[in-house]
């Protein structure tokens, strides 16, 4: 520990644990370097923490050097660094092409969104003479980097955008919607997250998704950080200036529910005019209206499944024993279940028979009655109704497998008539769904033969001569490494709960993204057997995790292992 010295002021902005660690710089070139070696240099150059990739152009040609774009193209991430492979390209001596070889796992896209994408990669540079000293006149867009290099450089973001809900539900402006992106961790880390979200959607989100900010909205400041106070204030360009009391306040919220869990605790967002006068300011209690969770529930300490008798049951946190639910899911000689779901207020829940043939909806109070089936499958006893599933909205989304003609559909308001969802593209059946809160994201199982995937889909809301009709369009995996998926539930704004595993292994449980990025959680115990998991997307508590194993529910509760609940129950759920 220094004794002595000057006192200096340190930015409120170097203290978040990003720009705590450790960091690397690359080395400019040696003179007399060979290709091979430059190239090598130039590679580990652009892994470093240089802001603005300084050292890296020293490596190229002075004709390149400004020019040169590292994110202008596409960020590929490799299961190792690349290797180089040196080939003379005349007999001159005069230049060189250097190729890069690799196993491609994944891009990053110019709009930081990432992407699984397996193959092989293989790009070519160019090398020349330059000054007596060999430099890169020619390389691809973008930058490769391996995949260890990728954790250490870059960092998981959620941005937060509104959703577009059509003429149906809440306002579009309520629900905010989180979409990830991948940021460098250790470049201005409030700069550059700020940047990300005015930037707008990524290109998957954005036929769903809106941003507050008017179009060609830009931060002032270079440089921006969290002040003592815990505010941030951001001086935005002419564009923003005519902004009204509540778009700034939407505006605001994005920002705020961004930034705060990167880099600090953000109390305030302040967004100032040009000339440093303010437009508006959000303060994080007023900003709950727009929590990106607040369509999740009321809670999440409460789970349900059904039990040995195949009746309803609830389990709280502190429960040691499950309790029946009122209403006549959890009542003696009623219907059999085999599934069911909660909405989200936690007041009404949909129950699939045990037979799988019929889709009920029912109150969960004393006296509520059962009525008659909203969906009746069809296709026989072989296929039957998926769980269902409630989004942030109230309304009910359940699959029939029928064989012959496989059914999305959705039932507005949870009661109403049930109408069909397109899936165009749609290779296989859907064995399973979750619907996000937000109701503009759903995950779905697809069975083809013997194989189940996870796939994650887009709600999009069209209306033609008056009338409401929804779509899933662009399914994306976002477990490709898995060859069987068992079974899937939302955990968090873009975070899944998986069971599965990859091919010739055993089942895990595990985190995963929706952009299909390993989540940054800390590891779940190991457990096999599982058939079904249920997560909560709250973020208000560290939930338990429930999992239907062998026939019979465990639980995991925080700092915890997996602990039996009952030997005999299945479909565990959160509310949604």
């Amino acid at each position: 520990m220094p004794d002595s010295g000057e006192v200096r002021p340190v930015d409120s902005s170097q203290r978040a644990d990003a720009d705590s660690q450790v960091r690397v710089y690359g080395v400019a070139p040696h003179k007399g370097e060979r290709p091979q070696e430059l190239v090598t240099g130039f590679l580990e150059a652009t892994t470093s923490d240089d802001p603005d990739y300084g050292t890296a152009r020293m490596y190229l040609a002075k004709s390149k050097q400004r020019e040169w774009d590292p994110a202008g193209g596409d960020t590929v991430v490799l299961a190792e660094p690349p290797q180089v492979h040196v080939e003379r390209a005349d007999d001159r001596d005069q230049d060189y092409v250097v190729t890069l070889i690799g196993k491609q796992v994944a891009k990053i896209d110019p709009k930081h969104a990432y992407k699984p994408e397996e193959g092989t990669y293989k790009e070519r540079i160019h090398v020349a003479r330059e000054g007596g000293e060999w430099r890169i006149d020619m390389l691809p867009p973008g930058l490769v980097v391996g995949v260890a290099d990728f954790q250490r450089i870059y960092r998981s973001v959620n941005k937060y955008y509104f959703a577009e809900l059509g003429t149906s539900g809440r306002g579009k402006e309520e629900i905010l919607v989180a979409d990830p992106v991948y940021l460098r961790k250790r470049i201005d880390p409030v700069t550059s997250t700020v940047n990300a979200v005015l930037d707008g959607p990524t290109n998957w989100l954005d036929p769903v998704a809106a941003t507050a900010f008017p179009t060609g909205t830009k931060v002032v400041d270079r440089r921006l950080s969290v002040d003592d106070s815990n505010a941030l204030k951001i001086r935005l360009n002419k564009k923003a200036a005519g902004t009204n009391q509540e778009q700034c306040r939407r505006m605001a919220a994005q920002l705020l529910y961004t930034v705060q869990d990167q880099s600090a605790k953000v109390s305030q967002v302040v967004l100032q005019r040009e000339n440093g006068s303010q437009l508006c300011s959000l303060a994080r209690e007023d900003a709950r209206k727009y929590a990106p969770d607040q369509a999740a529930g009321r809670g999440a300490d409460q789970q349900y499944f059904v039990d040995a008798q195949h009746r309803m049951v609830s389990l709280a946190d502190g429960d040691e024993e499950p309790r029946r639910v009122p209403g006549p899911f959890g009542a003696d000689n009623a219907l059999q279940l085999r599934s069911v779901a909660v909405d989200r207020k936690e007041q009404r829940a949909a129950g699939v028979a045990n037979n799988g043939q019929a889709l009920y909806v029912a109150g969960m109070e004393a006296g509520a009655s059962l009525g008659d089936p909203r969906v009746t499958a069809r296709g026989g006893v072989k296929s039957g109704l998926t769980a269902p599933s409630w989004d942030g909205l109230g309304d009910l989304w359940v699959a029939d497998q029928d064989p012959d003609r496989p059914r999305l559909l959705r039932l507005p308001g949870g009661t109403g008539s049930p109408e069909e969802v397109q899936v165009p593209r749609l290779d296989g059946r859907i064995t399973g769904l979750r619907v996000a809160a937000d109701g503009v994201r759903v995950a779905l199982l697809v069975t083809k033969g013997d194989r189940t995937s996870l796939k994650l889909g887009r709600v999009e809301r069209r209306v033609s001569g008056g009338r409401l009709s929804l779509s899933v369009q662009e399914l994306r995996s976002v477990a490709p490494r898995l060859e069987q998926v068992d079974a899937v539930s939302w955990a968090g704004g873009s975070r899944l709960l998986v069971a599965g595993n990859e091919q010739g292994g055993l089942q895990q449980l595990q985190y995963i993204d929706t952009d299909g990025s390993l989540s940054n959680a800390s590891a779940l115990p190991g457990i096999t057997g599982v058939r079904g998991v249920a997560a909560s997307e709250s973020a208000a508590k560290a939930p338990a995790l429930v999992a239907e194993r062998d026939g019979g529910i465990v639980r995991l509760l925080p700092d915890s292992n997996w602990k039996l609940v009952t030997k005999e129950g299945s479909a565990p759920v959160y509310p949604g």
